[in-house]
């Protein structure tokens, strides 16, 4: 089953403790700190576009980009919402187009470890040097090895809301490097509100190390700059459990 077809509808209310506020003011600070102040900028993976509408609130002309129609469903209500001129795409990032280049691509909460073949994700890294600006921004975020096999692996997460609850088992396989989500959900009919409708979705996500995604990114021709500890300045280490990567344009036709 395609990720996020059923949860995306309680998705926001499970993520109301991701940071997103905090998030987007460190993504605006390091494209500000590169001199990119405004306009074109792309979200790939946007989700529901909280990210998305918190950079265009910052000024930022935004693009998202997401391969659930259920999740750009609720972004587009958002962008109703707030009056924000967002364009949103439906599409799968791993072969994305857009309409010419922009400043900055960003993309948030790992993403990028949806992508679980390493010659996928370097076309993605490709695709992103190609619609990028001479020097323009890639910034994005993934889960490490050690969070997956140390944090997340063989554990069994559970929330239960008035509205909606979910059982969330992890499977981390060291071998391949991938980590299985099994996640049910019991979502409350709105129709009849006693009752509440039991959804089963199958995620995986593939683990990386800084080595790895440095070399495909210079594989897709684009400029390795720096790495952080998740959302912060400090540089990574072996017990990072996200990390963040700062890459720029490098040239056209030279992966």
């Amino acid at each position: 089953m395609e990720a996020y077809t059923s949860f995306a509808r309680v998705y926001d209310t499970f993520m109301d403790n991701v940071p997103y506020k905090e998030w987007a003011d460190y993504l605006g600070k390091i494209l500000k700190g590169y001199g990119i102040d405004d306009g074109l900028v792309l979200d790939l993976g946007c989700g529901t576009g909280s990210m998305t509408e918190m950079l265009a609130s910052s000024g930022y002309d935004m693009i998202g980009v997401d391969n659930a129609e259920e999740m750009l469903e609720i972004a587009m209500e958002k962008k109703v919402e707030s009056g924000h001129d967002i364009l949103y795409l439906l599409q799968d990032m791993r072969e994305f187009e857009l309409y010419g280049t922009v400043r900055a691509v960003i993309s948030a909460c790992d993403s990028v470890n949806y992508i679980t073949d390493d010659e996928d994700l370097t076309e993605v890294f490709r695709l992103v040097n190609n619609y990028l600006d001479p020097e323009g921004l890639f910034v994005f975020d993934f889960n490490t090895e050690y969070k997956y096999r140390e944090i997340l692996g063989e554990q069994t997460i559970a929330e239960d809301r008035e509205e909606c609850s979910f059982i969330w088992d992890n499977y981390y396989d060291e071998d391949e490097r991938i980590n299985e989500y099994e996640l049910t959900l019991f979502v409350r009919d709105e129709e009849q509100p006693q009752l509440y409708r039991k959804y089963q979705e199958e995620h995986f996500q593939r683990a990386y190390t800084l080595e790895q995604i440095r070399h495909m990114l210079t594989e897709a021709g684009l400029e390795y700059v720096t790495a952080y500890d998740d959302y912060t300045k400090e540089s990574p280490h072996d017990r990072s459990e996200r990390i963040c990567v700062v890459a720029r344009e490098h040239g056209k036709g030279l992966a």
